[in-house]
């Protein structure tokens, strides 16, 4: 049964990814004030984040063949008002331990709706015949931006963690209902050959290159989505706003630059594109580490938005181009590697902040940047145009009859 407004197939894509990350965004903004409440440090913290990056990960490894026999669309429908529901309950942990046991069945929920959304963007992308990944991740980005904003509205007016995250669960639901209602997922890229899915998505060597691709943009935008109203707070001590706001800048930048970075890669090639943002990345990383005032940070804040941007989107597409396993298995296997950047790392550079400084929790990624930049020709060195030209053609010549091609 379907119900909400009647959209466009990738227009459903990007209203999902947006009210996803608004659903799992509205808790950063807060996290200054829940570290006040538990009176603990930002390594302490940083150990009891850890918990979504765990959970993350096990889906991202166990959950392929169990979303595939549920459906795409009744777990979509079901998990991210859920999601929003267990964060508005993880905010109720008087200590870090309890924090981290709470936030362990937010990381399976986030773990699952990656998958979701990027496979069937991904699907979406080849039954439209034109690249959609960078402008549905840029509506995810648009969905951080919101909650960035809801959140560090909701600070400045004095509202708990707890009422806030509370009145995002029916903002939430209702957003699924009204625009994910109708959906239906795309079929598959490639016919499966009905070989049940392995249930540990393991990376071949390709795989492994996009994920060194990708580590640098996941571990910094791991690291401003968690840390930079932190940084705000005790760099400056800024208003509860302000450090909001700022979370907001690098979504804001962030989500800009994917909308429009699809006519970039095509126009150029995936590989130029993504050295460019990461040559932006390391000017965002030392303005920064080297940052004398608000505004400074600001603008390096941006940056580094500009910078992660369509990273991880260009090696997703890569990953599910390819013809060697099911797109649901590479997207996964890819996720589940890079996400550990994404999720895992942030919460260990507190260990770094409370040692050498906050502002060193963003300086040691220049090194990842520097392995990025070297390995970012898997990505593919001609423009993307002419690279789904070359595949379609010779996917054609493989399905015509002999004497026809």
């Amino acid at each position: 049964m379907t119900f909400g407004l009647k959209l466009a197939p990738q227009h459903r894509v990007y209203a999902g990814f947006a009210i996803y990350s608004f659903a799992m965004g509205n808790i950063f903004p807060r996290l200054p004030d829940i570290k006040r409440a538990m009176a603990i440090e930002d390594g302490t913290l940083g150990l009891s984040l850890i918990g979504t990056p765990i959970g993350t990960l096990a889906a991202l490894t166990l959950a392929t063949p169990i979303l595939e026999r549920v459906g795409f669309r009744r777990a979509l429908l079901w998990l991210v008002p859920l999601l929003a529901l267990v964060y508005s309950v993880a905010v109720h942990a008087e200590g870090p331990v309890a924090l981290f046991l709470m936030l362990l069945p937010v990381g399976l929920m986030i773990g699952s709706v990656e998958i979701i959304l990027n496979v069937e963007a991904d699907r979406t992308e080849f039954l439209l015949g034109r690249r959609i990944m960078n402008r549905a991740h840029s509506f995810w980005s648009m969905g951080f931006f919101g909650a960035g904003l809801f959140g560090g509205a909701m600070a400045h007016l004095g509202l708990s963690p707890q009422l806030h995250l509370a009145l995002v669960v029916p903002m939430v639901a209702v957003s699924m209902a009204l625009f994910l209602g109708g959906f239906e997922p795309a079929p598959a890229r490639f016919t499966n050959s009905g070989d049940k899915p392995p249930i540990f998505a393991r990376p071949t060597l390709p795989i492994l290159v996009l994920v060194a691709v990708t580590l640098s943009a996941m571990l910094l935008e791991g690291a401003s989505i968690d840390w930079s109203a932190i940084y705000m707070r005790t760099v400056f001590e800024s208003g509860p706003f302000v450090a909001g706001f700022t979370v907001a800048l690098f979504a804001f930048s962030q989500a800009t630059t994917r909308f429009f970075a699809d006519s970039f890669v095509d126009r150029h090639s995936p590989s130029v594109v993504a050295r460019v943002l990461l040559a932006t990345m390391a000017a965002g990383v030392l303005i920064v580490f080297f940052s004398p005032a608000p505004a400074v940070s600001m603008l390096g804040f941006a940056l580094l938005g500009i910078g992660s941007s369509a990273i991880f989107p260009l090696a997703i597409s890569a990953a599910a181009q390819r013809t060697d396993r099911p797109a649901a298995i590479n997207v996964a296997a890819l996720s589940q590697i890079s996400f550990i950047a994404f999720l895992l790392g942030p919460p260990l550079l507190g260990f770094v902040s409370d040692h050498w400084g906050i502002r060193s929790a963003y300086g040691i990624g220049i090194p990842f940047i520097a392995l990025s930049l070297l390995t970012a020709g898997s990505l593919g060195r001609r423009p993307a145009a002419k690279t789904v030209d070359a595949r379609d053609l010779a996917s054609q010549r493989m399905e015509a009859p002999v004497g026809e091609a």
